[in-house]
């Protein structure tokens, strides 16, 4: 089941490491079959706030982006990330195909009526 890795990068000044970051991350994640999704692209608040930006970037599974993670070549390079953004990074599996979100709720209904 695909697994996500999701960035949300609060605003910063241009730093040379941010570009170097940009141009080497690629190389960290493609061996794990990562791929970017969201990048760099323009976003619109439509609800609450959004300071910062956000990136998405696609694995095959839980297992990869941890892995990905966890790399001595991602590791390496994420100080030049980290000495110039404060960022909140989460790693999240996606929903099997043909999830039906009504499942949830039935279960929240139960668990909200005590059965």
């Amino acid at each position: 089941m695909t697994a996500y890795a999701i960035a949300h990068l609060q605003e910063s000044a241009p730093h040379p490491e941010i570009a170097e970051y940009i141009e080497r991350i690629p190389a960290t994640f493609e061996p794990y079959g990562g791929r970017f999704l969201v990048h760099a692209a323009k976003r619109e608040v439509v609800e609450g706030s959004w300071p910062g930006h956000v990136v998405v970037i696609a694995f095959p599974g839980m297992t990869e982006a941890r892995t990905w993670w966890d790399s001595p070549e991602y590791q390496e390079i994420a100080p030049l990330r980290t000495r110039h953004i404060e960022s909140d990074i989460v790693l999240v599996p996606g929903v099997p195909e043909g999830y039906d979100p009504t499942t949830t709720a039935k279960a929240m209904r139960e668990a909200l009526s005590g059965e």
